[in-house]
């Protein structure tokens, strides 16, 4: 199988090369210049150039926090770029993976949130992937639109990694504890998303494998605690640990407004897949120790 996936840096598109062998697949990555979400003239030959057997579109603009000073520039890349790509899968016949996230949610409800939940996003961002999935609707049924939240890995730049840099040089960080969340190891992220795409590819007809579904770590936690497992992680093998001291988002500031609440319910994704992803602390333990031994995927 041949999967097409836009972008060429990100962690889950890294993980989805590194997870290619062994999974029996060929992944053909595609940036610019031959792929630009913001020129939608270039991206069907691009993707008709790779002769894939199904698409992943990957690439976005996740600056959460810059997208409220960019936001045509958000809405460009997220939406229309989406938008789009979705219709070259169309006019190509082919079925599409969409990458979406948590923050397509207000954060407002006490429980983890369905597919089927109403959307409100807080911020630029969460509006230009919401706008994104909407279009994407629209090109056609032949989807399957991936919501995940809090994705880490040996790959760029997340928070696991910010927290192993500060603590080389602190004793002591201030995480925030009011916002929930599914950490999601990208790797992990990256076998569903393949296992999605094979079933996509092979049955057609099904409709019950398309629409939207939320992808994310088993279990939950805060930023905070989050944290502390990386650094319990990290000082069972020698590396740098500090202090977490909990802090209010309100202590946090930030441009964009963050979800208290980003915690995703994964039934529907193990219900039509039968896919778990791993428990978080699972996950968080192995991208950890790759990293402090200098191994990736």
């Amino acid at each position: 199988m041949r999967i097409a996936v836009t972008g060429t840096t990100g962690q889950l598109v890294r993980s989805l090369i590194a997870m290619a062998p062994s999974a029996k697949v060929e992944v053909v990555a595609i940036g610019r210049p031959e792929l630009d979400l913001t020129r939608p003239d270039e991206i069907h030959k691009a993707l008709e150039q790779a002769r894939p057997d199904c698409i992943v579109n990957a690439a976005a603009y996740t600056a959460v926090d810059k997208a409220e000073s960019e936001p045509e520039l958000a809405m460009a890349i997220n939406a229309a770029g989406a938008g789009a790509v979705a219709a070259a899968a169309a006019a190509l016949r082919l079925p599409l993976v969409q990458i979406s996230t948590d923050y397509v949610f207000d954060g407002a409800l006490s429980r983890p949130w369905r597919e089927d939940d109403a959307t409100s996003p807080l911020g630029v961002y969460g509006r230009s992937k919401l706008a994104g999935e909407q279009a994407v609707a629209a090109a056609g049924d032949n989807h399957a639109i991936l919501r995940t939240a809090w994705v880490h890995s040996p790959y760029g730049g997340n928070f696991v990694k910010t927290m192993l840099r500060l603590a080389e040089s602190r004793e002591e960080l201030g995480v925030v504890a009011d916002q929930l969340g599914t950490p999601t190891y990208a790797p992990a992220l990256a076998d569903a998303v393949i296992a999605i795409a094979r079933r996509l590819a092979a049955e057609p007809r099904d409709a019950g494998l398309r629409g939207v579904f939320h992808v994310a770590g088993s279990g939950e936690t805060s930023w905070a605690g989050l944290a502390e497992a990386v650094f319990a992680a990290s000082a069972r093998l020698g590396g740098p640990s500090a202090r977490v001291r909990p802090i209010a988002t309100a202590e946090y500031p930030t441009p964009a407004r963050r979800p208290a609440n980003s915690r995703l319910d994964c039934g529907l994704l193990a219900a039509r897949y039968g896919l778990r992803l791993p428990p978080w602390q699972v996950s968080v333990e192995d991208c950890v120790t790759r990293l402090l031994t200098g191994s990736e995927c």
